[in-house]
C-alpha cells in the first residue's frame, strides 16, 4: 500500500468513527421511541443504500445475499433496537463505551464455536473489559439524565452481544456476497423488526417536530456515510490500527453526550470506561488468528487459526 492510499484510508476511518459518534445523539433528538428511532435510521438509510445496488443488480442475489442479508437484518435490529434503549435509559457514555465490547464477544463467539483456547492474554483483556464495565455501572453520578441507568448499561451490553453476533453472520457472508448488498438486505429485514418492536412497546413512531424529523434524516445519512467509510477503511489497514482508531466513537459520543444534554463524565466512570476500551484493544490484539483474504469462513488459514478480524 502507498503513504498516500494508507493516509486515505486511516483519514477514512476516523472521519467515520465520529460519524458515528453522533447516534446516540441524534436518536435522542429524534422525539420517537428507541425502536422507532432505529426504525427511522434504517428506513432513510434504506433509499442511499439501494442507488450502488441497482448498478449491480446482479449483486442482490449472488452468493444468497438475500438470505445471509436477511438473516443478519434481523441480529442488526436486536442489536439497534437494544442500544438505543441503552441510550435513553443511562448516559450516552456508558451506553457507547459498553455496547463497543463487541469485539470481546466476537472472539468469545469464536472460541465457542471453533473451540480455539484462548490466550493468557486474552482472558486478561476479557477480565478488563468486565471489570470495567461492571465498575461504569456502579460508579457513582454515572447514570447521566437516564431514566434507569442500571438497565440502560445492561442493555448497551445485550446490544454489544447481539452486534457481536451480527459481525459473525456478516463476516462468513462476506467470502459469498458483496458487501453493498448484504447492508440493503439487512437494512430491509431489520426495519419491520424495529417497527414491530416499536408498536409492541407502545412507543411514539412519529417525531413532532421538523427537528425530529431532520434527526431522523440524520440517522440515516449518519448510517450509510459512517459505516461506508469504516466499511471501505477495513480493507485497506491493519487491524491493530482500526481497533484503536474506532475507539473515536465512544470519546466523540462522550464529548456529544455532555455539549448536548449537560451529561459530563465523572472522574470514576472515565476511569473504568478507560479500563473498558482498554480491554477491547487487548484482546483484539490477543486474538492470534487471521484469515486469508477472500478465503470462506470456516476454512484455516497457512497459520492454522481462526480469526473474525
Amino acid at each position: 500500500m502507498t503513504q498516500t492510499a494508507d493516509r486515505r484510508a486511516l483519514a477514512a476511518l476516523v472521519v467515520g468513527a465520529c460519524v458515528i459518534g453522533l447516534a446516540p445523539i441524534l436518536a435522542r433528538l429524534t422525539e420517537t421511541g428507541p425502536a422507532a428511532a432505529g426504525f427511522w435510521r434504517l428506513l432513510f438509510a434504506g433509499p442511499l443504500l439501494l442507488l450502488p445496488a441497482l448498478g449491480r443488480p446482479g449483486a442482490l442475489v449472488a452468493g444468497r445475499a438475500w438470505l445471509w442479508g436477511l438473516g443478519a437484518g434481523v441480529l442488526f435490529a436486536l442489536d439497534l433496537g437494544s442500544w438505543h434503549y441503552g441510550v435513553f435509559m443511562t448516559s450516552v457514555a456508558n451506553a457507547t463505551v459498553l455496547s463497543n465490547t463487541t469485539p470481546v464477544v466476537v472472539a468469545i463467539t469464536a472460541w465457542l464455536l471453533f473451540r480455539e483456547r484462548p490466550s493468557r492474554a486474552f482472558l486478561l483483556a476479557l477480565a478488563l473489559a468486565i471489570g470495567g464495565a461492571i465498575g461504569m455501572g456502579l460508579a457513582k453520578g454515572s447514570g447521566g439524565r437516564g431514566t434507569d441507568p442500571l438497565l440502560g448499561d445492561a442493555m448497551a451490553l445485550l446490544a454489544a452481544v447481539f452486534y457481536g453476533l451480527y459481525f459473525v453472520v456478516i463476516r462468513i457472508a462476506r467470502s459469498r456476497a458483496r458487501a453493498s448488498a448484504l447492508m440493503l438486505w439487512t437494512t430491509v429485514s431489520g426495519a419491520p423488526v424495529l417497527l414491530l418492536a416499536g408498536l409492541a412497546m407502545h412507543e411514539r413512531l412519529v417525531p413532532t417536530s421538523a427537528a425530529g424529523w431532520w434527526a431522523c434524516v440524520g440517522l440515516g445519512v449518519m448510517h450509510v456515510s459512517g459505516q461506508g467509510s469504516i466499511a471501505w477503511a477495513l480493507g485497506r489497514l491493519p487491524a491493530t490500527t482500526t481497533s484503536v482508531v474506532l475507539l473515536l466513537q465512544p470519546i466523540v459520543a462522550a464529548l456529544l453526550g455532555w455539549l448536548v444534554f449537560g451529561e459530563p463524565v465523572v472522574p470514576l466512570q472515565g476511569l473504568f470506561a478507560t479500563v473498558v476500551l482498554a480491554g477491547v484493544v487487548l484482546a483484539q490484539r490477543a486474538r492470534p488468528s487471521e484469515v486469508v483474504a477472500g478465503s470462506p469462513a470456516g476454512t484455516r488459514s497457512s497459520k492454522g487459526k481462526w480469526s473474525f478480524s
